[in-house]
Parts: structure tokens; sequence; C-alpha cells
């Protein structure tokens, strides 16, 4: 949610998901883990948002569910829409790699019996498509015998940089890249962060898994925060500038652990699935914590941004009143 009357490309309205798994080992029965509960996060064209939060919290498994990737076991709830349309799974697998590219975390992504040439140029192996794939690997620093090669045969560092090359070739609308940095860098990590802008900047959106809100915060338009399976606010870029501006109390210190901010660590952990604390999860670790904080608690739209904290009393968020194939105003 933002102050933009933009087209959503990317709206996913109150996302759930469980994962069926045995009790234990010598046991038949079967329970239910949660693992992301009422998630809600956009992506209008032309923006950069980063998804950001602590390891556990959620984030790669977000991607797995807008893609239709999870495994058998997992169910969903929640609805997700793309360009205003549902994303069922059918028109999803229509979509991927096509209108919705993906940059993966894991490196197993990959073929093995395919090479880097074949993997990235695909059906585009033409004279114009050769031509971008050998821009595309001068920009980032991969040699044109890299074509030739195998995965096996290339560093984690590389294979990154393939798997972000291989996003680029084609023509999406979206670009969903989760921690597409790690094993750069930082010179490779900013150009690929630049990459990204100018991708945004012809109409299209970019939803961006990582946990290094630094480097988010130089190119992201929104930042949404995730803490243990949920978002708790999004919010402008800008309004980390400063913690006064920023909303949640987990926001607030992810703030202060930023290096230029003290480094400041926050006592406690994220909860685990199996043991979260009724209403808020980051309830334990607050210092407003308060029984009211133990219900349910919605997401309110605050200014430009959301938050979940009742803390805060502002405008409910209507639920799908806003999907509009012209990019029509928000109701």
């Amino acid at each position: 949610m933002s102050c933009t009357n933009k087209r959503h490309i990317l709206e996913i309205d109150e996302l759930s998901v469980s994962f069926r798994q045995y009790e234990n080992s010598r046991s038949s029965r079967q329970t239910e883990l949660p693992v992301i509960s009422k998630l809600s996060v956009s992506v209008h064209e032309g923006e950069i948002v980063a998804v950001v939060g602590s390891s556990g919290s959620g984030k790669s498994l977000l991607a797995h569910a807008i893609l239709n990737l999870l495994p058998y076991n997992a169910a969903v709830s929640g609805n997700i829409y793309f360009d205003g349309e549902l994303l069922t799974p059918k028109r999803m697998d229509e979509l991927r790699g096509n209108k919705i590219a993906f940059v993966p975390q894991s490196t197993t992504y990959l073929d093995p019996l395919m090479t880097v040439g074949a993997l990235v140029g695909g059906s585009k192996r033409n004279l114009a498509g050769r031509k971008k794939q050998r821009a595309l690997f001068q920009r980032y620093g991969l040699e044109e015998s890299v074509d030739g090669k195998y995965p096996f045969e290339c560093s984690g560092g590389m294979i990154r940089r393939v798997l972000l090359t291989s996003a680029m070739m084609g023509d999406p609308e979206l670009i969903i890249a989760d921690e597409p940095t790690p094993g750069m860098d930082l010179a490779l990590a900013r150009k690929s962060m630049e990459d990204f802008r100018s991708f945004a900047d012809e109409g299209k959106g970019v939803l961006l898994i990582t946990h290094d809100i630094e480097l988010a915060l130089e190119t992201a338009d929104r930042i949404a925060v995730f803490y243990a399976g949920t978002t708790v606010e999004e919010a402008l870029s800008a309004d980390f500038q400063q913690e006064e501006t920023l909303r949640h109390p987990y926001t607030k210190a992810l703030w202060r652990a930023l290096p230029q901010n003290g480094f400041q660590a926050l006592p406690g952990v994220q909860p685990y699935v199996k043991d979260m604390p009724k209403g808020c999860p980051f309830g334990p670790r607050c210092e407003w914590y308060s029984k009211e904080c133990q219900g349910e608690i919605p997401m309110q739209r605050v200014g430009c941004g959301t938050v979940r904290c009742v803390r805060f009393h502002g405008e409910p968020l209507a639920v799908h009143g806003h999907h509009h194939k012209d990019g029509g105003e928000e109701k």
C-alpha cells in the first residue's frame, strides 16, 4: 500500500501458508505448522518493493507461494493478484519464466546437465539474443568462457550473476529476486540493484527479498518489514532516514541495529512457529507490550504506509477494493 494510484502489478492479500507434517517419527498423526500468517504486500508499476526481515521470517516462502513452487504438503489461503487478475496456479504456470521472472536464492535451480550459455539463452539463441547475453555477461564480469561451463564449474558468486542474467534476458513485467546479491562484491551488488532500478523505471515491478537493508534502502521505493511470518509494516524508503517516521517497534529496532545508527542489538529471539504468542508475534520483545496486543491486530493504513500495531489507529485496509486494470484510484 502506498500514496499512489498507479497500476498494481502484484498484490497479495492476507496470504497464509502452513505445512502438514507428522507429529514425530513414531506417530501417524499429522499437524498443521503455520509459517506465514495473513501476510500482505503489493508492488505497483515503476516500483521496487524490498522485503526485509531476519532469517526464518518467511521471506523466501513468500516467493515460492507467489510462484506456485511450494511442496505438496503446503496449504495456502488468501489471494494473489497479477495485473489486477487473480493469480491461479494454472495462470502462474503460464506466466512463470515469461511475464514473471524469478531470481532464486538457491543455486540448485540450474540444470546441472546444461551449459550456462544454454541455460541463460534458452530459446533466444539467435544473434540478437547472443548479443544481449554477451552484454549482460560483460556487465556482471562474466568471461565469454563461462558460456560453455556447467554450473558445478562456477563459483557461488558466478552462479548468482548467471541467475540474474537469466532473469534479465526475457521481457517480464515482474521480477521476484530472492537474496540475489550474496557472494557478489559491493560494486557488483550495486550494479544489480541499478539494473533492477532501470527495469522498474520502465513501468515494471520488482519484489526484492533481502536481508541487506542498507543496500535495499539505496534503491527500493518501499520497504515491507517481515517478522515471524507476517508483515508488520510497509513504509516508504524515505521513512528510514530517521526512527521517528517509522511506526512498528520491530521496524524501529531494525533501524537502531544499522551500523550508522549505533548497531544496537535487540534482546530476545524471533519465536519459532510452534511457539507463537497470542496476538502480535513481536509482543514478548516489545517494550510497549500490553494485554491489548494479545488479540487480533489488523493491518492499518497510516500516512503512505501500513502498520500492524495496536498503538496506531489508522484507516482500515479495504480487501479486494483496489484491483483496477486501468490503474484507477484505490478505494
